[in-house]
């Protein structure tokens, strides 16, 4: 079975191949750098990473652009405000993401543009636009673009042509669905933007939004490319302004595929700072969970469905990691030093179809963990028998982590075992000697307080670390 993918422009599934047969050259829309990025923005990070590494997985090659929305309303106005120059504002949210992208164990893009990097091909685009009747000046000398002219505006988002408001103007970033109108390629400058400016053919003033992110993919993956992604709330006006912009400029398709995963709500409730559930990592981080367990937390709905992000299913996850950590551990200690393995039990190779057959179904990611748990559950009865050899459990292993790849949390970070956890656990031989089991007890909570599990057997103790 080959790749298929949902495709918002056609609203079907199609198999995804590349344009060139080989490589899949991807647009992400990344974050604005005017604050700390929240779960809601990671959920789309975790949706386009999860497509990634299956696209790898699939055997092909992807080159990934993923930009830095370092200038718009929102960083001039916050830098303002902090007295900082636009850069020293932005450097601290860039590097917040980048930690963040590190913590989630998100593969890293092959490019991250910033917006301020590429004003020359802004302007440069601009100037086409204007030259070809898509772009006017007006009398504030900002420049508009015509949507009228433009005979595909609405495609994406399927929108009522008949019902858009013609010649009126919108020169904020993001705007409504229900007031569609010419938007701002380039804003001319307002005492309000500070020194925040360009020079261009219209006068000083900085690009709009939409601009930023098509001169950032097409210099980067050429005219057209294979691959644009994002949140459902890309999709109008961002995404559909993108396209108009570009297939005005070129003559040419912007993107082969459309992708966009559905919103993150907290509690069943569009999350708010005035409610009180929004959450950026470093919040959770503080509420003692890992960043795997945040990772898994975000994969594990359909990327197309809003995700309902609760502790209650965050706890729930932490002891799913949990169970699959103990069937990992297991599969080390009975593959011992053996370094050669054996062909895959009949049950591991059905669960690595069912896996395959459900990722390349629209990366139905529900379907692939339950594959995954089958394994581990039939895989368990195995063991408790006695019915799985040294070289069937290095297969084993070498299957988890082949579907690691596409996952990123089978594996735990760090399973060797720390000095500390090691006195404890040599204190606690000796309090059982001596039994002492109250001492024995403390000293067991305070390993588990460290992350790793005593389990106690005929042979002596074995420490197993839990889900980091």
């Amino acid at each position: 079975m080959a790749f298929h993918i949902y495709n918002t422009m056609s609203r079907k599934k199609e198999e995804l191949v590349p344009l060139d047969g080989k490589k899949i050259r991807m647009y992400t829309c990344g974050p604005t750098v005017y604050n700390y990025a929240h779960i809601g923005n990671f959920r789309a990070y975790m949706f386009e990473d999860l497509l990634r590494r299956y696209i790898q997985f699939a055997g092909f090659e992807v080159e990934q652009v993923q930009n830095l929305t370092d200038v718009d309303d929102k960083t001039i106005r916050h830098s303002i405000e902090q007295g900082k120059s636009l850069n020293e504002f932005t450097a601290l949210y860039k590097e917040a993401f980048f930690h963040d992208l590190s913590v989630l164990n998100i593969q890293p893009a092959e490019h991250y543009p910033a917006a301020t990097d590429y004003i020359p091909q802004m302007i440069e685009m601009i100037q086409g636009l204007v030259d070809k009747g898509y772009g006017y000046q007006s009398e504030d000398g900002s420049v508009y673009y015509r949507i009228d002219k433009f005979d595909r505006y609405g495609c994406l988002a399927r929108l009522d042509r008949e019902g858009m408001r013609s010649g009126s103007r919108v020169s904020q970033d993001e705007y409504e669905k229900d007031n569609v109108a010419d938007f701002a390629l380039w804003k001319a400058h307002v005492e309000s933007d500070g020194d925040v400016y360009w020079d261009s053919p219209w006068g000083r003033g900085r690009p709009g939004w939409h601009i930023e992110c098509s001169a950032m993919s097409t210099s980067i993956l050429g005219e057209t490319f294979d691959l644009h992604t994002g949140g459902v709330d890309n999709i109008f006006p961002h995404h559909e302004d993108e396209i108009a912009q570009s297939e005005a400029l070129s003559g040419k398709t912007y993107a082969k595929y459309w992708m966009h995963c559905g919103y993150l709500i907290v509690d069943g409730r569009k999350m708010s700072k005035s409610l009180g559930n929004f959450y950026t990592m470093q919040d959770l981080l503080d509420k003692g969970y890992s960043g795997r367990e945040i990772r898994y937390e975000l994969l594990a709905t359909h990327y197309r469905q809003a995700l309902n992000f609760t502790f209650a299913s965050l706890e729930a996850n932490r002891a799913a990691l949990r169970r699959l950590d103990e069937f990992y551990f297991s599969l080390k200690e009975v593959a011992g030093s053996e370094t050669e393995g054996a062909t895959l039990p009949d049950y591991a190779i059905q669960a690595k179809t069912s896996f395959v057959n459900e990722m390349d179904d629209d990366m139905n990611i529900s379907g692939a963990f339950g594959a995954l748990f089958d394994l581990v559950h039939t895989g368990n009865i195995a063991l408790s028998n006695h019915a799985v050899s040294a070289k069937e459990a290095v297969a084993l292993l070498g299957l988890w982590a082949e579907l690691d790849i596409v996952l990123g949390l089978l594996i735990p970070s760090d399973s060797s075992v720390p000095e500390e956890v090691e006195q404890l656990a040599a204190l606690r031989v000796a309090a059982r000697t001596d039994k002492n089991w109250e001492e024995s007890d403390r000293l067991r909570d305070e390993i588990a307080m460290l992350g790793w599990q005593v389990k106690d057997g005929p042979e002596g103790y074995k420490l197993r670390k839990l889900s980091s």
